[in-house]
């Protein structure tokens, strides 16, 4: 492949940063363009909703802890709650953009109308970008940029998705989608529907709840409701996602996923108890709902079957009243500056084929990458990052790709392999699990832990990378981007999510016993578990 230099990075979000870093890494000169006048992509919060742009309420707070959905050469401060609201999450972004000196290389106020093939792609694998400033003087025009390589960090919660109801059209109340959400406040002493079981739609539910007269929440199969903290308020998502959990068979993740969140409360009593296993959809976070359905503040209702001018009727004959209605149903993923030739999507499914969720595979060169566009029970941030990674390397020449027949064949085999494991729906269609394609990411890049030679040099170490969580530090270890404060980080990440909470502090009790308990607790589980399978 002919030399590279000049990258383009589309969006500044958490993918575009880690993006322009990793570039900068492999000796390239990145450029990325953002549409806003600052960083943050779907994190950046804005009072009003703007179409083409991502968007969070102004409640909304990161279903992962922050260990986890870190940088992996850049923890999140000691000071910062373990789970952040969006507004710490943006301030995390500026410290790591600050910290990398990355701002220089952001162009605001740009948005990419095109990205097309240049005349000599076939020899040199090029693009060229069509570039607009988004400010209000339009006299600024039209400008078209060639580069030798092009990273889409766009996102996928742009574009709403608003299933056909029947009905609805008449429904003479406030419609609006989860996207153009923001606060409570204009739905006060209202009978409120929400159509969804997911983050989104929880969360909204959760948050009007005390505000309207009533919410109602319409779900098709129901929905596995986990909590964000786990035994001894640890983070649920450090716990459970740990080398050592899903090295156990599938079946038995399954049912300890189930018993976990049975626990805490029974789905078949609250109305929620769906028909698939806790892993075979995206599970939905969330920690006030159980409270609000049993205060009688949020109903769980069946799915819609129609609406009328006032009301809505549900599929299970049962009717209520309503004053609005807030579609919490997903996005329509699409990335219209690129041509179907390039990319495609079709009904979510990228039509043209992505080789490792990233790369499509029908192109001549592997100059383009769509970072970002993957669905993990995990967090998306470090998915990004090591995305990105393995790209920088492709474009010189640290890594390469296979060939086009091998890569169309394991795009089969993961296809099938989704429908298979997991419910049939539009979320669906870009689903994996963390850590198994975090490791495949890794492989490529040469950066996947070896931890049986890691036994042999530090035991310690060692053990907390299989059972404790596989913080993405971990990847940092060895290999190209080796950081020397790795080790450091993943010893630290359980008393780094502790310590922002003890803002009083007490002196009974070492800190470090509580965390070493737990260390054995988890041993003494996946060991107990290990035996009565086998």
């Amino acid at each position: 492949m002919p030399r590279v230099n000049a990258v383009a990075v589309i969006g500044a979000g958490a993918s575009g940063l880690a993006s322009i870093k990793s570039c900068l890494e492999e000796g390239l000169n990145p450029v990325c363009f953002e549409r806003e006048d600052d960083i943050g992509g779907l994190w950046n919060y804005t009072e009003d909703p703007r179409p083409g742009k991502g968007s969070v309420y102004k409640s909304c707070i990161i279903n992962t802890s922050k260990e986890m959905m870190a940088f992996s050469d850049f923890p999140v401060p000691t000071d910062f709650p373990p789970f952040m609201p969006h507004g710490f999450v943006l301030e995390y972004f500026r410290l790591y953009a600050r910290h990398f000196d990355l701002l220089k290389h952001i162009r605001f106020g740009c948005s990419i109308e095109a990205v097309n093939r240049a005349d000599d792609y076939e020899e040199t694998g090029r693009y060229v970008l069509t570039i607009r400033r988004t400010e209000d003087d339009q006299s600024a025009g039209v400008e078209e940029l060639t580069v030798d390589g092009v990273m889409v960090c766009s996102g996928h919660h742009v574009y709403p998705h608003i299933p056909e109801l029947s009905g609805a059209s008449a429904f003479k109340g406030m419609k609006l989608h989860s996207h153009d959400y923001k606060i409570p406040g204009p739905f006060e002493d209202m009978n409120v529907l929400v159509v969804g079981a997911g983050n989104s739609a929880v969360d909204i539910a959760v948050d009007l709840s005390r505000t309207t007269k009533k919410v109602f929440l319409s779900t098709r199969r129901g929905a596995w409701v986990i909590s964000r903290m786990g035994p001894l308020g640890i983070p649920a998502d450090a716990l459970c996602n740990s080398r050592a959990f899903f090295s156990l068979p599938l079946s038995v993740l399954q049912t300890l996923v189930k018993l976990m969140a049975n626990f805490r409360f029974s789905h078949r009593n609250y109305g929620l108890q769906p028909t698939h296993a806790p892993l075979q959809a995206h599970p939905t976070i969330n920690d006030e709902l159980p409270h609000r359905i049993m205060t009688g503040a949020v109903q769980v209702r069946d799915d819609v079957a129609a609406f009328g001018a006032h009301d809505v009727t549900f599929k299970d004959g049962g009717h209520e009243e309503i004053d609005a209605v807030i579609f919490a149903t997903g996005y329509d993923y699409k990335f219209k500056f690129l041509d179907d030739d390039i990319l495609s999507m079709d009904n979510n499914k990228p039509g043209t084929g992505l080789y490792r969720f990233m790369m499509p595979a029908h192109l001549r060169h592997p100059t383009l990458s769509v970072i970002g566009l993957v669905q993990a029970i995990g967090s998306v941030i470090p998915i990004s990052e090591m995305q990105a990674r393995w790209h920088a390397r492709l474009l010189t020449g640290g890594a390469s790709l296979p060939e086009k027949a091998e890569m169309d064949s394991d795009i089969e085999e993961k296809s099938s392999r989704m429908k298979e494991q997991y419910v049939d729906s539009q979320r669906h269609t870009l689903q994996t699990f963390w850590i198994e394609y975090m490791d495949t990411i890794a492989e490529e890049i040469g950066v996947r832990p070896n931890l049986g030679r890691l036994a042999l040099s530090d035991p310690w170490l060692s053990l907390r990378c299989f059972l404790g969580a596989c913080v993405p530090s971990q990847y940092r270890l060895e290999g190209p981007g080796r950081w020397s404060g790795a080790r450091d980080a993943i010893l630290r990440s359980l008393s780094n999510n502790a310590k922002a909470t003890q803002s009083r502090v007490l002196h009974d009790e070492p800190q470090g016993l509580q965390l070493s308990a737990l260390l054995w607790l988890l041993i003494a589980v996946f060991l107990a578990v290990l035996f009565v399978w086998r």
